[in-house]
Order: C-alpha cells, then structure tokens, then sequence
C-alpha cells in the first residue's frame, strides 16, 4: 500500500523517507531488500539494512510498537548480516501486538532520499511475501 494509506502521519506524510506497506497475513517477516543489516534496534521493532547501491531501507514493524519494549518481535538476523528477500528477518506476534491496541502495518522506508533520483511503487494490493513492488533508481 502506499505511505499516503497510512494511519500514522509521520508515515503518510513520508517525513522519514519514500516507501509503502504491508499488511500482513501471518507473523513471518522477510527482508524487503537484498542487503546488509546495519541496526536492530533495541525495542525490535525496527531493523536498518543498506542495500549495495547505498541505498538505507528501514523496515519498521507496526504502528507505536516501540512502546511494547519488543515482546511481540523475535528478530532472526543480527548487525553486519547478509540478506536477500529469501531471509526470514523476524517473526511477529501479530494477536499480541493486536492486542495490545498496536496496528500491524509493516512499513518499508526508504531513509536516505538525496540518495534516491527515482522512486515508483509498480505494484499494491494484496500479494504473496517477496513479490518485488518498487522500483527505485539511485543517484
């Protein structure tokens, strides 16, 4: 889905980077870009990887699940880690973020847009994980 769709405006408006959304349909979490992880962060929630054109991706998992200190999220990959698409970089409790009032949007950022000429998000709606939907040309 595109960022404008979300419900969080710091998101819609795009204020940390270009990018879209996800809704999952089940707790396993793939990595949106080939790259290496640069940052887990403590809370879990949200996992930094550059890609090898430069390019910074923040997958950020769920709306306000910072404040759930990363009890729903058990992150499977580790700073300096290789990925591809093929990696499974989490699993998400999505019933307990659910119920914790939480949303399960998983947003897909890009962070670093002075490094971006061109970004088109080719496909939405629903799709099956590791479907390639962007299309983004780097400086």
């Amino acid at each position: 889905m595109s960022l404008e769709e979300a419900s969080d405006p710091v998101f819609a408006q795009k204020m940390m980077g270009e990018g879209f959304f996800v809704e999952p349909t089940n707790g396993q979490i793939y990595s949106p870009v080939a790259g290496t992880v640069q940052s887990v962060f403590p809370t879990k929630h949200a996992i930094g990887i550059t890609t090898q054109n430069g390019i910074e991706v923040l997958l950020h998992m769920g709306i306000n699940t910072v404040d759930l200190g990363g009890a729903p999220f058990d992150v499977k990959v580790t700073e300096g880690q290789k990925v591809t698409t093929d990696t499974l970089v989490a699993n998400a409790d999505l019933d307990a973020i659910k119920a914790a009032g939480k949303e399960t949007s998983m947003m897909v950022l890009l962070t670093n847009m002075d490094h971006v000429e061109n970004f088109v998000l080719e496909k939405t709606g629903e799709m099956k994980a590791k479907t390639a939907v962007m299309d983004v040309k780097t400086v």
